[in-house]
């Protein structure tokens, strides 16, 4: 068993264990501890969860957009990425706009009324194509807000200028490695009450060069350990793998610091599924290497090889 899926099995055994029940936003209720750190060592292979499948083509279809700066879930959409969808439906059903059925509570009551779970998939499907073919409609209900992208790559000043914070960092990488200012702020105090669809849940990341390597450190405020740390910690895995590359060095470690780590309660069965399972061998990164700036590399350019991981685990999301 590789040391990183270790660290992650290690994760949920310790929150099932010593977490604190707790209330939240959703209304679900979870099991929580707050501060956890994980460290994954890259030269071991990509961390790609096996003990469940983690598709790695979501993963670097989502880190592209927020690349590029993107905050509207078309691109996604396109890449067959729906993992944004619900924040952004949302919004539409909750608009003036909206003339279809009763969408209120829709996450908690599709998992419980198969009838509604039906209108909810007729009502999503027609969300989902008009953001694809109507770009007013897109421009209105497939915006997120000054989400993650939004903020690497356009940070707005007081001033009324905008900050690049994704391309700064990889220039001081280059020009200054031994700084200790090699950070991306993705919480803006400023927007996070009202001009985000969901605030940031990994807040900030710093890189750190040492003898040819180049690290991550990622400091999340809030972690859905089931569904949502497996994906984040492939994701700023390859944005390491991706900022390396760039700039000429190997990948060395990716930190994964936690605030509140939680199971959500309807997300327990399924985690206990999951710590029955053996992992497997951690799969092999792939990135074109006729590419060399991270702001070119498309989908197409990444892949992973020698994943053979167990069956997907369905849960439900918290929206």
């Amino acid at each position: 068993m590789s040391r990183s899926e270790q660290a992650y099995l290690q994760l949920l055994r310790h929150v099932l264990e010593n977490g604190a029940k707790k209330e939240d936003r959703t209304g679900t209720g979870t099991i929580s501890v707050f501060g956890y750190q994980m460290r994954f060592d890259l030269s071991e292979g990509f961390p790609l969860i096996t003990t469940k499948l983690v598709p790695f083509r979501l993963i670097a279809s989502e880190l592209i957009w927020f690349i590029r700066g993107d905050s509207n879930i078309r691109f996604l959409l396109r890449h067959n990425n729906h993992i944004w969808n619900e924040w952004a439906f949302k919004k539409w059903v909750e608009s003036d706009d909206y003339a279809g059925p009763d969408m209120t509570d829709f996450g908690l009551r599709a998992q419980a009324d198969a009838a509604f779970a039906s209108r909810y998939e007729e009502q999503m499907e027609r969300f989902k194509q008009r953001v694809l073919t109507d770009d007013a409609f897109a421009a209105e209900y497939g915006e997120l807000g000054n989400v993650y992208g939004k903020q690497w790559r356009q940070w707005k000043t007081s001033q009324g200028e905008t900050i690049d914070q994704l391309k700064d960092v990889i220039d001081a990488i280059k020009r200054n490695p031994d700084s200790r200012r090699l950070i991306v702020s993705a919480w803006n105090p400023e927007d996070v009450p009202t001009n985000m669809a969901l605030p940031p849940c990994h807040t900030m990341f710093q890189f750190y060069v040492s003898n040819g390597k180049l690290s991550c450190q990622l400091y999340q405020r809030s972690a859905d350990i089931f569904l949502g740390i497996p994906f984040n910690i492939a994701s700023y895995a390859l944005l390491t793998h991706l900022i390396a590359h760039e700039c000429g060095l190997a990948p060395g470690e990716f930190i994964h610091t936690l605030g509140d780590a939680h199971i959500y309660s309807n997300h327990v069965d399924q985690i206990r599924q999951q710590l029955d399972r053996d992992p497997r061998s951690l799969p092999v990164l792939k990135l074109n290497p006729d590419k060399t700036s991270i702001f070119d590399f498309e989908v197409a350019d990444m892949a992973v090889e020698g994943y053979e991981p167990h069956p997907a685990i369905k849960a439900p999301v918290a929206v």
